[in-house]
């Protein structure tokens, strides 16, 4: 009486076994995927117009190469940052950014040391989003105090 059961369960097993196999083996590409001659030819590209920069830790474009469209300058984006630092004050009590109501601030009225630690912690809160052009807060949202 107790074979029928541990039968059954035994097929059930095996069954799930061989479908999940069957399904991981499809022959077809899934849409949008690459085929591994298009990501040869796109490393080709990269390492073309690429460098590795210690100095930065990062890929930087190599001399007489353009950024791709719709990308902003180094200077822009200084720009956005300054910008924001114009019209927010760090608070540590709160762990927040806070507007300042008034308007923008003189940031040449700021000591260097003001401007060190203010920037400092504006690059530890905040990324670059290429995507949007804009700075975004990098904390989760559960993390920030509003």
């Amino acid at each position: 009486m107790n074979r029928k059961p541990s039968l059954s369960l035994a097929a059930a097993l095996v069954l799930a076994a061989t479908a999940t196999l069957a399904q991981s083996q499809s022959p077809a590409p899934s849409a949008g995927a690459m085929t591994r001659q298009e990501v040869k030819i796109e490393r080709d590209e990269f390492m073309r117009s690429h460098q590795w920069d210690n100095a930065y830790g990062n890929w930087v474009l190599k001399p007489g190469f353009e950024a791709p469209a719709g990308m902003k300058t180094r200077a822009e984006i200084k720009a956005a940052r300054d910008e924001f630092l114009r019209t927010h004050r760090w608070d540590p009590s709160g762990d927040v950014w806070q507007p300042i109501p008034e308007g923008p601030r003189e940031l040449s009225k700021l000591t260097r040391e003001q401007m060190r630690i203010e920037t400092r912690e504006f690059l530890r809160t905040h990324d670059w989003d290429v995507a949007e052009e804009r700075w975004v807060d990098k904390r989760p949202a559960k993390a920030r105090k509003r």
